[in-house]
């Protein structure tokens, strides 16, 4: 039975937290609240719920253009190559925000992200996931419900989400009505940057 839990993000209770926390290294699949739209993730390190997730999403583990959602940029060596200075400092302007940027991702990734060359890395302006992901101690496996045909208030209701997800998720967190605008992808893996999807987040930074 999935569960649905309230957390204010204001003041995320460490109980309700360390709940999440439970269910994300048990292999459980995890919506939660973001600086834009709410996401679904699961724990990095466990491939049956990456399997998962895929199933849902319709895709090839391997061919899944998921991000790793991270803390803040300390980690981020853990699974990119090594960066530039110019590069660095667009992240730093940017993180945490309502971004996706994709990066050269290293060998270290986890096994079932090697054959991909790049990796999706956001740091969310919510306290509630940065909280999760800190607790846990490594970045959690994303991708957004997001659906562009669908009712504008499936992805915003928290109540609404629910109700559609229960019978395909262990918890679904409550963080308040969520943002219909995604997070804006930048490509940071060439020479130049590249706006792949112009959403919330300001090309200002570039």
């Amino acid at each position: 039975m999935s569960q649905f839990i309230k957390i204010y993000e204001d003041k995320p209770s460490e109980a309700a937290i360390k709940k999440v926390v439970d269910v994300l290294r048990n292999g459980g699949l995890v919506i939660y609240p973001t600086d834009t739209v709410y996401g679904l993730g699961c724990d990095i390190t466990n491939t049956r719920a990456l399997e998962r997730i895929a199933k849902i999403k319709g895709v090839k583990l391997e061919k899944a253009n998921f991000s790793f959602i991270c803390s803040d940029l300390s980690n981020l060596s853990d699974y990119v190559k090594q960066i530039d200075t110019a590069t660095f400092k667009i992240l730093k302007r940017a993180l945490p925000g309502p971004y996706t940027f994709i990066l050269p991702g290293n060998n270290d990734l986890p096994r079932e992200f090697r054959k991909k060359k790049t990796v999706g890395i956001r740091v969310p302006e919510n306290n509630i996931i940065i909280e999760i992901v800190k607790m846990l101690g490594n970045p959690i496996v994303s991708t957004s419900i997001y659906d562009e045909d669908a009712v504008l208030e499936y992805s915003t209701d928290p109540e609404l989400i629910f109700e559609k997800w229960q019978n395909l998720v262990d918890l679904v967190i409550d963080g308040g009505y969520g943002d219909n605008t995604p997070s804006t992808i930048i490509d940071l893996s060439g020479y130049e940057p590249e706006i792949v999807r112009e959403g919330k987040g300001s090309l200002d930074i570039l």
